[in-house]
């Protein structure tokens, strides 16, 4: 292939995707986010794309602001063919957009409309979603508005968290933008408008998207713990100290006891009385100024914990 293409992108959802295209396509240039104080000591840190650009060898372009003119004009004089974005991290301006002489794509983890904007994975699963998936988009100057070009869905389990979930929509994206460059290339690529409509959108999470709620049904509690696990977890308050729940048994039980109340401790780590009355097994936790740990370990010795009720925390 002859066509020069500029890939986009920044965290670990990219890296699949930018390897599986540099396996079959030459790449002229990786675009991605600035290095940032990453750790407890701030060292400077690429983040994934670029880092994965370096070991490939592919040239790395890092601007701080991508509608700056000297970036367009590095980009332009490349002329490009295509840009592939997958997760960059900015708003492209519509003079980026013009560049490319065929298009410029995205590869977006969603079913689109369905959960437009920056947080589609954690979303899906916060809200409940029996499945996901990818769509490889057109881009234009709208938040994920792009005609749909394919798509590829995946069932969302109980066993899964956004973590998991992560992990699964990368490789579909890999494996899917794979299959559709080359109609994209020969120009006998489908364009399907999206169902304006149905649009939804997914704002990225905010500090107060973390607090639990023991007042609302199970459900919702098991959706809210999972779809924040491993990043960025959601609290609750034991005895006025943060405490981080990363891990939770899909419901099971029935109690009587108030909504936050911890109905007892278990082989597997304890439950929590919620808004429905029924219980919610938590597995993983840490508490404030502690490691993460199994909730079996932090709950050993510990059967005083039955009947603790777990509160919020500004």
């Amino acid at each position: 292939m002859n066509e020069t293409i500029i890939f986009m992108g920044t965290p670990d959802f990219s890296v699949p995707v930018l390897e599986a295209l540099h396996e079959k396509y030459d790449i002229a240039l990786v675009i991605s986010q600035p290095d940032k104080p990453a750790g407890r000591k701030r060292v400077l840190t690429p983040p994934p794309v670029a880092a994965a650009a370096e070991a490939l060898d592919v040239p790395l372009f890092q601007p701080d602001k991508i509608k700056d003119m000297d970036a367009l004009e590095k980009i332009r004089a490349l002329a490009p063919d295509l840009i592939i974005t997958a997760a960059y991290g900015q708003i492209l301006p519509k003079e980026l957009l013009d560049i490319p002489r065929l298009c410029a794509i995205n590869v977006h983890a969603s079913l689109l409309p369905r959960h437009r904007g920056g947080a589609p994975i954690h979303r899906a699963i916060l809200e409940g979603d029996e499945e996901s998936g990818i769509s490889i988009m057109y881009m234009e100057a709208g938040l994920d508005t792009g005609d749909i070009i394919s798509q590829q869905s995946v069932a969302i389990a109980d066993s899964d968290d956004a973590g998991s979930l992560h992990d699964k929509l990368s490789d579909i994206g890999a494996d899917l933008l794979m299959e559709t460059l080359p109609s994209i290339f020969d120009g006998t690529n489908s364009r399907i408008e999206q169902e304006r409509s149905s649009a939804t959108f997914s704002p990225n999470i905010s500090k107060e998207d973390e607090k639990l709620d023991f007042t609302d049904e199970a459900s919702v509690v098991f959706n809210h713990i999972r779809g924040l696990s491993p990043q960025p977890g959601a609290y609750t308050a034991l005895d006025g100290k943060r405490l981080k729940i990363y891990g939770a048994n899909a419901p099971h039980g029935i109690s009587q006891r108030p909504p936050g109340t911890i109905e007892r401790v278990t082989d597997s780590g304890f439950t929590v009385v919620c808004g429905d009355g029924r219980l919610i097994e938590i597995t993983e936790v840490q508490l404030a100024g502690k490691s993460r740990t199994d909730a079996q370990k932090f709950t050993a010795g510990r059967q005083d914990l039955a009947g603790t009720v777990l509160g919020q925390v500004d």
